[in-house]
């Protein structure tokens, strides 16, 4: 795993790359390297920081050149020892062992046709000398990040916005828009970016920049076309056999691999699979404070993490969070490129400090199951909404005006099935796209209006408009399936792997998602949605198959979460940043917030009448974005 960087026909191309590398640094600190060719009257340059993880020797150092063919490429080739045994068979020889090399002889060999055969993680740049063209390229399901910027034919790119933007300085303005989005999601959608002028490249795509200055795109492989000859399959999955030759296959590295072990059903599963493979693997899971633990009303996850590694004879590496989170909010912030609201960013980040310093670079995560497998708790409710749409008013509104009033928190703890219940009343009624948007996003469309300045009305419908638009963008008769697409496209790759990779990446570890693979998103479509969720049981599909080597115990326990105690967070350790971003932070004083807006948020989660902490988390961690970026990292 890597961190890449370039320019193609910019001016000062090659000091500019250099510095773009550098930043990188925390992705790669095993080496790091450069290639420069000209192109015309200018240049191309490429920048590679390399985390050795296959073929350690100099083999397998970056930026790679070979036959008129240069490439800086990040990520993991899952399926490279069989592209090598095609290519071998073809005739061609190879020098060293890495999977960079078989990315090369595969494109030299086949060009943009060898990008379906890739069964991986990755973003690259090849540049090739004989046309003077250069592609950028990212995996299938956005698992690597790609930024770019475009300007008078000439192209920069970097693995994460924050290098891009602290190099382009005052000539980037922040995206109001992009901002929006992140209040509404907690996370900025894959389709926009913080900056205008800066894009990311979409996931399954390639862009072509030519020497006369013009840039062509094209598509290789399409999440909605996958899931629509699912949806014509007509036969049994052996889901297990998928998800366990995935696993295998995650395993491939020359230095030690371990797993992120919550306990819960996604990552027991990959452990199991794991250390079948690996007697003795080691695996990390997290703890919290006790009286945090309490507040937040939290499962005990532990006590299962406990079962699956001494059940597999894993060497279980156990780490309690107590950060100190005024510290950790900054320093996160600015790791993850955009304004992400979730808290997660700190677990992951945490784990994986501490399993580098035992030596660990590769480390395994059961991210993605809940998206294909409908494993989340906004699936099984948005089922139950359109059974509620049929209960007369009668009946629904004196249940909703009681549940209005209940309390989601006392002075010492919360109240999680409240908080369900209001969460679930929010959106019940509400016609099938627009209720699933409620169900996870962070405000209907009369809250957020209230929250920005006025001005920006209409780039909230514009918000609203593109969720709606992606939603429909599908010809799923299944509602399920219907779910678990827009979820693939737009929360996986917008939120989870996003944070996932820079978090994980700040710690110089690789993380990788067995999930998150082509062969088992293909399986996962192939399963009708009443065969996800069953009866009140989500992810049924997936619980059926880890019973071939899970304990029911496990396989049946109530979901974990994969999170961290807010509410006592904001009501101990932030309150006094909470009372000052609120009434004096630069997204107030700037006009973008509405103070009556966040201060009724704080009054109404400090009476418990109200779960606002993950509203005003995502604040604090927007206030930090855009302090940074209003400093001088890239806006107007």
């Amino acid at each position: 795993m890597c961190g890449i960087a370039g320019t193609y026909l910019w001016p000062d191309g090659g000091p500019l790359t250099d510095r773009l590398t550098k930043t990188l640094a925390h992705r790669g600190p095993d080496g790091s390297g450069r290639y420069e060719h000209t192109v015309g009257a200018g240049s191309v340059h490429l920048g590679h920081r390399r985390l050795s993880i296959i073929d350690l020797s100099e083999t397998g150092a970056q930026p790679m050149v070979l036959d008129g063919l240069a490439l800086s490429y990040n990520g993991e080739l899952y399926n490279a020892p069989e592209l090598r045994a095609e290519l071998e068979s073809a005739g061609v020889r190879f020098r060293g062992t890495s999977d960079t090399e078989v990315l090369l002889q595969a494109w030299r060999r086949w060009g943009t046709d060898c990008l379906p055969k890739l069964r991986g993680m990755f973003a690259f740049a090849l540049f090739e000398e004989g046309t003077g063209e250069l592609f950028l390229v990212r995996d299938q399901l956005g698992i690597k990040p790609l930024f770019f910027v475009q300007r008078n034919g000439g192209v920069v790119f970097a693995s994460e916005l924050k290098a891009i933007a602290g190099e382009l300085g005052g000539s980037l303005q922040i995206d109001s828009g992009a901002l929006i989005a992140s209040l509404l999601y907690y996370w900025v959608p894959d389709s926009r970016c913080a900056y205008q002028g800066a894009e990311k490249l979409p996931p399954g795509t390639w862009l072509r920049c030519r020497p006369d200055g013009q840039v062509d795109r094209g598509r290789f492989w399409s999440l909605r076309e996958v899931a629509e000859e699912g949806a014509a399959f007509d036969g049994e999955v052996d889901l297990h056999s998928v998800i366990a030759e995935s696993t295998a296959k995650h395993l491939l590295s020359d230095v030690p691999v371990a797993t992120f072990l919550s306990g819960g059903l996604d990552s027991s599963y990959l452990t199991a699979l794991a250390a079948r493979s690996q007697p003795g693997i080691s695996a990390y899971t997290i703890g919290f404070r006790a009286e945090d633990a309490k507040f937040e009303a939290m499962p005990d996850d532990l006590k299962y993490a406990r079962i699956v590694a001494q059940q597999f004879g894993v060497d279980l590496h156990e780490i309690e969070i107590a950060p100190q989170v005024l510290d950790l909010l900054p320093k996160m912030t600015y790791h993850l490129d955009e304004p992400i609201g979730d808290p997660a960013a700190i677990n992951s980040f945490l784990i994986c400090s501490a399993a580098r310093e035992a030596g660990v670079k590769v480390m395994l995560s059961g991210m993605g199951a809940d998206e294909l497998f409908a494993g989340y708790r906004k699936h099984l409710a948005n089922l139950i909404a359109l059974r509620y749409h049929k209960v007369p008013g009668a009946v629904r509104r004196p249940v909703e005006s009681i549940v209005d009033r209940l309390p989601v928190a006392s002075a010492t703890r919360g109240y999680r099935s409240v908080r369900f219940a209001k969460r679930f009343l929010s959106f019940a009624g509400l016609p099938e796209e627009t209720a699933f948007r409620r169900s996870y996003t962070m405000y209907d469309r009369a809250e957020l209006l209230a929250l920005v300045n006025p001005d920006l009305a209409s780039s909230v419908d514009d918000v609203l408009t593109e969720h709606a638009d992606t939603y429909h963008d599908q010809a799923l008769d299944d509602f399920v399936n219907r779910m678990c697409l827009a979820d693939s496209r737009m929360f996986l790759p917008g939120l989870n792997l996003t944070y996932t990779d820079r978090s994980t990446m700040a710690a110089s570890t690789e993380v990788r998602t067995p999930f998150v693979d082509v062969e088992v998103v293909r399986a996962a479509f192939k399963i009708p949605g009443n065969k996800k969720i069953v009866g009140r049981a989500g992810k049924v599909a997936l619980k059926n198959a880890a019973l071939n080597i899970l304990p029911s115990e496990i396989v049946h326990r109530p979901k974990g979460l994969f999170s961290a105690p807010l509410r006592a967070w904001m009501s101990r350790d932030l309150a006094p940043l909470v009372r000052e971003v609120v009434n004096e932070g630069v997204l107030v004083s700037s006009g973008f917030l509405q103070r009556e807006a966040l201060q009724r948020m704080v009054a109404e989660d400090a009476a418990g009448q109200e779960d606002r902490g993950k509203h005003l988390w995502h604040v604090l961690t927007l206030e930090y974005w855009y302090r940074n970026a209003m400093s001088g990292a890239g806006a107007k």
